[in-house]
């Protein structure tokens, strides 16, 4: 039997990283496309808000960008920066909340791709966020940020599963739909990470709180920071040549924001 832990996942940043950065090059890829499709601007600067452990920040400084972010979590900043500086760059990432904070220089571009963003529990906190990220993204600028929505017509996806490996150091995942509270507009998700070495077998065991968004509701959110417009939608096979149109069966969406 595995040794069974009850604890935030953001607090076990090598696993995390692992799990989460292994399909790194699809999302690296489309951003860089983005970046020359959806602004007349020269992107050089970017920001990551809720960067986690930076598995797309070190990659795009490594590509030439000059990167940066926040995140709530300490050991994740202190994991990002880490790596950072052992490959020759700036330790410029911060503890931050992401609905809540400035930038001394302003950005070309910022990114959110995987629903980081919906677990800013209140309305007021997700309106706080873009226009955070208004503020800290020079005009012509882009953010892109992904989201799974919760569609109003059609099944919705309520679990997935997925593995990673480094070296002697695989972890399984499963993440399923707990409950959901469309009134309240809460969903609690489980995730359980079995992981294993040659000599241990850990289970972690986490539960997360994302609010929910809507075809509607999203677009009345951005509607009401008048600083973004929509330069476009995809999803998340990140086909730069194929955009999608949002309906009722939509699941999974990046927003291409551009700044006005």
């Amino acid at each position: 039997m595995p040794d069974v832990i009850r604890d935030d996942l953001y607090n076990f940043p090598k696993y995390y990283d692992l799990l989460f950065g292994s399909d790194w090059k699809a999302e690296f890829d489309f951003m860089r496309l983005c970046f020359e499709k959806h602004t007349e601007r020269k992107v050089k600067r970017v920001f990551e808000p809720a960067c986690g452990t930076g598995r797309l920040l070190i990659k795009l400084a490594q590509a030439g960008y000059d990167v940066a972010g926040n995140d709530l979590n300490p050991k994740a900043v202190d994991y990002c920066n880490t790596r950072l500086a052992r490959h020759g760059f700036a330790r410029s990432v911060t503890v931050g909340d992401m609905s809540d904070f400035k930038v001394r220089r302003k950005y070309d571009a910022g990114f959110n791709m995987i629903n980081s963003f919906r677990h800013l529990p209140t309305e007021q906190q997700a309106e706080s966020h873009l226009r955070c990220m208004a503020d800290a993204i020079n005009k012509g600028g882009l953010y892109l940020l992904g989201l799974h929505l919760i569609p109003t017509n059609g099944d919705r996806s309520e679990e997935e599963s997925w593995s990673a490996r480094r070296g002697n150091l695989v972890i399984n995942s499963h993440m399923w739909s707990k409950a959901i509270d469309l009134r309240r507009r809460m969903e609690s998700l489980g995730m359980r990470l079995d992981v294993y070495t040659p000599t241990s077998h850990i289970r972690i065991d986490d539960e997360m709180f994302y609010r929910t968004y809507n075809k509607r509701q999203m677009n009345d959110l951005i509607s009401r920071v008048p600083e973004w417009e929509v330069a476009e939608t995809y999803d998340f096979s990140y086909d730069i040549h194929d955009p999608i149109k949002i309906t009722s069966s939509t699941e999974d969406v990046v927003y291409i924001l551009r700044r006005r």
